[in-house]
């Protein structure tokens, strides 16, 4: 039944991909420290090399399709509150480099109590050389200092973070410089191809009061 599961999200995927042309460019709010590419068509062939990676990386994750808490137990820990048209980020620090099974972020949608793994993330400091996986496009994320609730500024350098978020209070965890991001919408559809940045069908979680 797991397996039967598998195929025909991938298939669902895969269909998607070939279906769509373009995607919509630009990251939340139109900022230019938060960017992500569009999608465009992709080839059948890239296609069909994408069912393999995507298989792997549904198979991997799939522990935690609905179950937040089994990633925290993982070592997943929140870096971002909900980014409209894309998700709550959780990331795991002890994962380094690009692993399909081992995705470095989660990227997580949010009903009430319930929650949905949506996307996974691996992030770079630079634009890989050869792309990690067939047709991956890549977005940004600006230089930022990162609190313990998930609340986040941009900074060009951690000297530059604030001891607690100007939002919330809590404390300082960690600073990023800019990064290369590659989202894959292995487990919600996206109607601008599995590797765009947003998601505009995933639109309706951005109020954050439901």
């Amino acid at each position: 039944m797991h397996k039967q599961l598998i195929r025909a999200g991938l298939a669902m995927i895969a269909a998607l991909v070939l279906a769509i042309p373009v995607g919509a460019a630009g990251g939340p709010g139109g900022t230019k420290t938060h960017d992500h590419a569009g999608q465009k068509r992709m080839d059948q062939k890239v296609v069909r090399k994408l069912a393999g990676p995507i298989a792997r990386a549904r198979a991997a994750t799939a522990k935690y399709a609905t179950d937040l808490e089994a990633a925290e137990a993982d070592g997943y820990r929140i870096i971002t509150q909900m980014i409209p048209d894309m998700g709550y980020h959780f990331l795991n620090p002890a994962i380094g480099g690009f692993e399909i099974d081992e995705p470095q972020i989660l990227v997580y949608v949010r009903d009430g109590n319930d929650w949905q793994l949506a996307a996974l993330e691996w992030v770079f400091t630079e634009k890989p050389k050869r792309k990690p996986i067939p047709g991956a496009t890549y977005g940004s994320f600006g230089a930022a200092c990162h609190y313990d609730d998930g609340t986040f500024v941009f900074k060009k350098s951690e000297s530059k973070c604030p001891a607690r978020s100007p939002e919330t209070g809590e404390a300082f965890v960690f600073w990023h410089p800019k990064l290369v991001t590659l989202h894959l919408w292995a487990w919600y559809p996206n109607p601008d191809g599995v590797f765009n940045g947003t998601n505009r069908w995933v639109r309706p979680f951005n109020d954050e009061s439901l």
